[in-house]
């Protein structure tokens, strides 16, 4: 009955947080008074039961941390897993869009040959077709005046033959004549023996005779008559000969009225001959002069001999010209046929050609997507590391890691038994060469002469060797640094994109921010650079985009020779101080920037590009540098502008909507660009 009563039931303590256990761990044991120990020792028993579910609280957050943990670490693999395989995937990509840029390479080259030979067999074509074209109208001229002079001698053959007409019959008619005077030479031959004894008729007969005579006399001298207008009329042909080739016919003919005349004089001549025989005891005359005669005829007939064997020679020249002029009729027809497959061969030529054209202008098209793509998944913003080989005067070591993902883009730095690992998109060590660097930076220079806005910075404290990595010695091509190469390869890009059409107009600028404050370096007067004029240069942004500097000097380049004299000349004028870190160290930033303004005449296609060069002035620590005075001022200017453009850049990196350009020069400077 008197059974202790159980004791009730306690309510279970709960923590919600740190605070709660920071509190129990505070809390005071407290007494009614110092001799109060069964009242401390109920407070003492209720806080160790604190102290237990405290405990048993921790434990069971202390598990549930340790399965989130591992919840985590799946979720890390597996993130890791995935991230390799993108990375594999990109790879991939990557050299199969290398191995098309080869191809594309290989395809550009044999194009090139091929338009080559194009052009090559055009003009041999355009060549043969003159040639072809002054021979067919050489021929048509010749055979239009073989045609006019063949109607010319069908003409004088008409005529010719007329005139043979009219000479048969005036030969037939003289035919006539000498048969009758033979009948009467007959007769008076008859009447001459019958009436012998009879002297008063042979008297008469004798009369009658000198009569004839006389008549004979008058004929001969129309024959003299004759032979001399003969004698004309073959001088005439001899020079209608001489003149054209359409007066062989006609000397043919008057050859042939000669002949018959000398034939018909020649009856006469026999006749006369025995009328001389009868009556050569009356007179010596008649018989002197047929002597003269024959002899003029076989003058005559020799004469007509030559003229026909001339004429026979005339007859085989045109008969040759004849057969030359068939001959310039078929080579003519030849000839049209062979221009026209030429010339359904050279459209094919220049289908093809257009064709090849057209595939050049895709492939440049894709290699502009590919190489831009490429160079997106790498990174809009890269940051690579050049290490230079350690001095004398430095403590420390550098490597590289041997293996793992690191590889080629980690560099590890011990300093005072102390060890510092760092990875970047690229590391180049102490033994990289100045071509290494470029040929790593070289993508971002063509995608400036493809349009795109690069930017190009070095950056390190004084002394780490940004101008040498910028600039170099460009007298020596081993030593020439990132400037005169971008510019090189430029220069010698657009020389090869203009036999693609491709016509491209370059500005270069250079100016150093010294202090905040801008200077032109490729200014004319050395005051105007040195006395800054800090309201003279005004930074304006256009709404496409574009930076303009009010006032800065912008010089037209058209090759690298210019672009190396602007360098010279800039660098001249540079500000340069010593300090306790480096004997020569750059105290301003230089910004050297390229304008590409690109044409494509053929596509009608305009690209304008920005490459910016910025070699960085030096970052140092004031307690190291030793600066005092304008050194002190310059060092302050340029490691707050250095902090504003770190501050950029991780702005840009993380993609915020605020990125705080306006805080420095050389950030409002490269806004568009960054």
């Amino acid at each position: 009955q008197n059974a202790a009563a159980p004791p009730p039931a306690e309510a279970p303590i709960e923590f919600a947080g740190r605070e709660d256990v920071d509190a129990l761990l505070n809390e005071k044991i407290k007494g009614k008074n110092k001799m109060d120990y069964k009242g401390k020792s109920e407070q003492m028993i209720e806080y160790i039961k604190k102290l237990r579910a405290c405990i048993k609280w921790l434990l069971e957050r202390e598990d549930a941390n340790l399965a989130e943990i591992g919840k985590l670490n799946g979720l890390i693999d597996a993130a890791d897993k995935h991230h390799a395989e993108i990375v594999s995937q990109l790879e991939c990509k990557i050299q199969e869009s290398v191995a098309m840029k080869e191809e594309l390479q290989k395809q550009y080259a044999s194009l090139g040959e091929s338009l080559k030979k194009v052009e090559a067999e055009q003009m041999e074509c355009l060549r043969s077709y003159g040639d072809e074209k002054e021979a067919r109208i050489a021929a048509e001229s010749s055979r239009n005046e073989l045609s006019e002079e063949l109607n010319r001698v069908k003409l004088e053959q008409k005529r010719l033959n007329d005139q043979i007409k009219m000479l048969q019959d005036t030969n037939k008619r003289l035919q006539e004549y000498n048969t009758s005077l033979q009948q009467y030479n007959c007769n008076l031959q008859a009447d001459a023996t019958k009436n012998a004894e009879t002297i008063d008729k042979l008297q008469k007969e004798k009369n009658t005779m000198v009569e004839t005579m006389n008549g004979l006399k008058d004929h001969s001298n129309s024959v003299k008559l004759q032979l001399e207008m003969a004698k004309s009329s073959q001088s005439e042909a001899l020079k209608q000969k001489n003149n054209l080739l359409s007066e062989v016919e006609a000397l043919r003919g008057e050859l042939h009225q000669v002949r018959d005349d000398r034939d018909h004089k020649s009856a006469e001549i026999n006749s006369l001959l025995s009328d001389l025989g009868v009556y050569k005891e009356l007179t010596g005359k008649s018989s002197s002069e047929l002597e003269n005669v024959m002899i003029r005829c076989d003058a005559l007939e020799e004469t007509c001999s030559n003229q026909t064997e001339k004429i026979k020679t005339l007859q085989i020249q045109l008969a040759s010209a004849n057969e030359k002029l068939k001959r310039s009729n078929l080579t003519t027809m030849e000839t049209m046929s062979e221009y026209e497959s030429q010339k359904r061969m050279l459209e094919d030529l220049q289908l093809r050609l257009t064709e090849a054209e057209q595939k050049i202008v895709d492939g440049e098209k894709l290699r502009k997507k590919l190489h831009n793509t490429i160079l997106e998944l790498k990174g809009n913003i890269r940051v690579f590391c050049r290490v230079r080989p350690l001095l004398s005067n430095e403590s420390g070591a550098v490597s590289y890691p041997n293996n793992g993902e690191n590889i080629g883009r980690g560099v590890e730095l011990m300093h005072n038994t102390q060890s510092y690992s760092f990875a970047f998109d690229k590391v180049f060590d102490h033994s990289a060469s100045q071509e290494d660097v470029f040929t790593e930076i070289s993508q971002l220079v063509q995608s400036a002469l493809d349009g795109y806005k690069v930017c190009i910075f070095a950056y390190g404290q004084t002394g780490s060797g940004k101008t040498h990595t910028m600039m170099g010695n460009p007298e020596f091509n081993d030593q020439k640094g990132l400037i005169p190469r971008s510019l090189e390869q430029i220069f010698q890009t657009s020389q090869c994109l203009m036999s693609q059409g491709w016509k491209y107009k370059m500005q270069a600028s250079m100016l150093e921010i010294y202090n905040e404050t801008i200077r032109d370096l490729l200014a004319t007067s050395r005051t105007s650079i040195q006395d800054g004029a800090a309201s003279k240069y005004n930074i304006k942004h256009d709404a496409n985009g574009n930076t303009q500097v009010s006032d800065l000097t912008i010089v037209d380049v058209r090759s690298i020779n210019e672009v190396s004299s602007l360098l010279k000349r800039a660098a001249q004028s540079r500000s340069v101080g010593k300090t306790q870190m480096n004997e020569e160290s750059s105290r301003s930033h230089c910004v050297f920037t390229l304008r590409i303004f690109g044409v494509n005449e053929g596509t009608d296609q305009q690209v304008q590009g920005v490459l910016n060069l910025i070699d960085l002035a030096g970052s140092e620590r004031l307690n190291k540098s030793g600066a005092t005075g304008d050194r002190l001022k310059e060092t302050q200017a340029i490691n707050k502008s250095l902090s504003c453009l770190s501050d950029v850049i991780f702005s840009i990196a993380k993609k915020e909507e605020h990125i705080p350009f306006r805080n420095s020069k050389l950030t409002y400077l490269l806004q568009v660009t960054s």
